[in-house]
């Protein structure tokens, strides 16, 4: 490391690679222990990168058992071969028959055989295809009559769903037309308007693709049909064949009939996902604790030999605290049959720390107590009142037991007539017409089918076309529309709270003096108002929501009806895959154990790069004084060594000369 090459050359002893040896000697005892240092911390900070993994890795089965959702999962077994089933949100067990006696169809058309789809022409003239309210027109003429002309032509048009196609039938080619959704609604109607011979009803010219009341010279291949069967003896028709609106949250797939020979459906618990998930959660905590087992096991025959984490407190402070969790009793449900995992199946081995999982044991509790098991794991909120529901918590929720007290109950907007009905009501021009706001959406033109109207009738038909308002629908608004005691009109919002709100904002001739109903102002509808906790908590419409800065915080409970005054209690309870959930994402924050232990490791090797640095420094230093000291004593050696020679030669010539004389 000597820079300057000649130094040495006096002495011969003083040379670069002394210099070499002495800066190593000083270099070698520190940076070794830095390099041990370095692969050390290296080693730990990737093991614990590892335990960081695992513990990241057991929060997803954590989090899918802390969501309620996951022990609410049904699952739809029956039908066989007639039809299947699919259970989702705001699906209910239960225990059905479905007898299916016809299948939905779709509307099928076709022409007569014909010689060639692009020579042979059909006419001119108009086609007027309709299905339900919907017309399409499609123009045929000399560019576009023949089969796959007037074939695309009505692909072309997307008015109504229909489609039209091409086929050989082997005798010759057939011109298609098929309605694109079953159901007796999508029953297909063809009016020809015939400008090539003037007769739009014969079977001639374009005339002979008419399939209308008195002109039908298109053969029906397959009449439009609706879905028929019975739910549990009761008679039900469905346009298509995928029902989603007969058992809530259930869609039934319909493939074939049974008439005669009932199917059974059953919606229950979907047990097998649920054990699943619970499974997967005990593999997740196993590998986590096989992986600390490992690596903070003491060797006490040859200490050397034990894991590399043995006595590290943050890998210790992260096991205690979760074997913490998972041995000790739910709070909220001490006074329940299953308190505990323990008492569903799931136990920790005294000597591996590992769980075990008994399928049977858990499956015996979910089936007599699942809301006792979903507590166990999952975020869970009870009131004691049948009128009052939990919402949901919050982050900041302490579990507990908090009383609430209503003061007053939510209300909805509503308003009122002011005459009484008769037992008809005659709805003509002259007052068949209004417009309203609810909830602050204004509507459009409410209009009347003019007739004469029964009560009851009266009061379907103004909820029916005020709820088919496009800008109402289309904000999720809507109403119910009632008599009140003295037969006045009441039109109800029906959302609740301050913002529900009914207004009339204009009327036909004589709805105010036939109907009761003029240009004003409804009552507004009251938000809940009440405490959570003994604390003032903020109502929205039937929502009441704790105080915050409060035990009781981010709890939101639904006050249905009932009583003013003292309502009991919300109890909150916070099952093993939350607590997990809120440990884990403790130790990963940014003053979490985790995170604080890696900065810690990475601290270190900063650290000992820093004295690396300083080393370099040091020796260098070393080296550069080595290097002039060396010089200078060379030099100094050099001096001695030509005065050495000097005083020699004098010698030399001194002893020459006495011997000559």
């Amino acid at each position: 490391m000597a820079n300057i090459s000649s130094v040495g050359i006096s002495s011969g002893v003083l040379t670069s690679d002394l210099i070499d040896k002495l800066v190593n000697a000083e270099r070698e005892p520190t940076e070794n222990r830095l390099n041990f240092k370095e692969e050390s911390v290296t080693a730990e900070l990737s093991l614990f990168g590892q335990i960081q993994s695992a513990v990241t890795d057991l929060r997803l089965p954590a989090r899918a058992l802390a969501n309620p959702d996951a022990f609410n999962e049904l699952n739809a077994v029956g039908g066989g071969s007639t039809f299947t089933a699919s259970a989702g949100a705001g699906a209910s067990a239960g225990n059905y028959t479905l007898e299916v006696t016809a299948l939905a169809k779709s509307h099928s058309l076709s022409t007569d055989n014909l010689a060639d789809p692009d020579i042979t022409t059909l006419g001119t003239g108009t086609l007027n295809i309709s299905i339900g309210s919907d017309t399409a027109v499609i123009e045929i003429d000399s560019s576009n009559n023949t089969l796959n002309g007037i074939a695309a032509a009505i692909n072309e048009d997307d008015t109504v769903g229909v489609t039209a196609s091409v086929i050989n039938s082997g005798s010759g080619f057939k011109l298609v037309i098929s309605s694109d959704e079953t159901g007796l609604e999508n029953a297909i109607d063809i009016q020809v308007i015939d400008t090539g011979d003037g007769d739009n009803d014969d079977e001639f010219g374009l005339s002979q693709l008419s399939y209308t009341t008195g002109a039908t010279q298109l053969t029906q291949n397959q009449l439009a049909t609706d879905a028929a069967f019975s739910l549990n003896g009761i008679a039900i028709t469905r346009s298509s064949n995928v029902v989603d609106d007969v058992i809530t949250g259930v869609t039934l797939n319909l493939s074939s009939t049974n008439a005669g020979a009932p199917a059974s459906l059953t919606i229950s618990r979907d047990v097998d996902s649920i054990t699943e998930k619970v499974s997967e959660f005990v593999e997740s905590y196993n590998k986590l604790q096989a992986l600390i087992s490992e690596n903070t096991n003491y060797n006490a025959d040859n200490p050397s030999a034990s894991g590399l984490l043995v006595g590290d407190s943050s890998t210790r402070s992260i096991n205690n605290q979760i074997r913490n969790i998972l041995g000790g009793t739910i709070q909220g449900l001490e006074g329940e049959t299953v308190r505990s995992l323990a008492e569903i199946g799931i136990s920790t081995s005294k000597d591996s720390g590992q769980l075990s999982f008994n399928e049977v044991t858990f499956k015996s509790a979910l089936a007599s107590n699942p809301a006792a098991v979903e507590g166990i794991f999952a975020d869970q909120g009870r009131t004691s009142d049948g009128q009052i529901e939990f919402v949901r918590a919050g982050l900041a929720t302490e579990v507990g037991e908090y009383a609430i007290n209503v003061t007053q109950l939510a209300t909805r907007g509503e308003l009122t007539g002011s005459v009484a009905l008769g037992v008809s009501t005659l709805i003509d021009d002259d007052n068949n017409e209004f417009t309203l706001t609810v909830d602050g959406v204004t509507s459009g033109t409410i209009t009347l089918t003019n007739g004469s109207y029964t009560e009851a009738e009266l009061l379907t038909e103004m909820q029916s076309q005020i709820n088919a308002d496009s800008a109402l629908a289309g904000s999720g608004v809507s109403v119910a529309v009632t008599l009140d005691g003295t037969d006045q009109i009441v039109i109800t919002s029906t959302s609740y709270g301050s913002n529900s709100t009914v207004e009339i904002n204009s009327v036909d001739t004589n709805t105010a003096a036939q109907l009761g109903l003029a240009v004003g102002v409804g009552i507004d509808g009251l938000d809940v108002e009440g405490t959570i906790n003994g604390e003032t908590a903020t109502g929205s419409g039937q929502i009441l929501t704790a105080a915050s800065d409060d035990e009781s915080e981010g709890i939101n409970v639904r006050v249905t009806g009932g009583a003013l005054g003292a309502r009991g209690s919300v109890s909150y309870i916070e099952g093993v895959g939350e607590q997990l959930v809120d440990l884990i994402n403790s130790f990963l924050d940014q003053t979490g154990v985790i995170t604080a232990k890696n900065e810690r490791l990475n601290a270190e090797l900063d650290n000992i790069t820093q004295d690396r640095a300083k080393l370099e420094l040091r020796v260098s230093s070393l080296n550069e004084r080595l290097v002039r000291q060396f010089t200078a004593a060379d030099i100094l050696i050099g001096r001695l060594n030509s005065t050495q020679d000097f005083i020699t030669q004098q010698l030399d010539a001194i002893i020459g000369s006495n011997k000559q004389d």
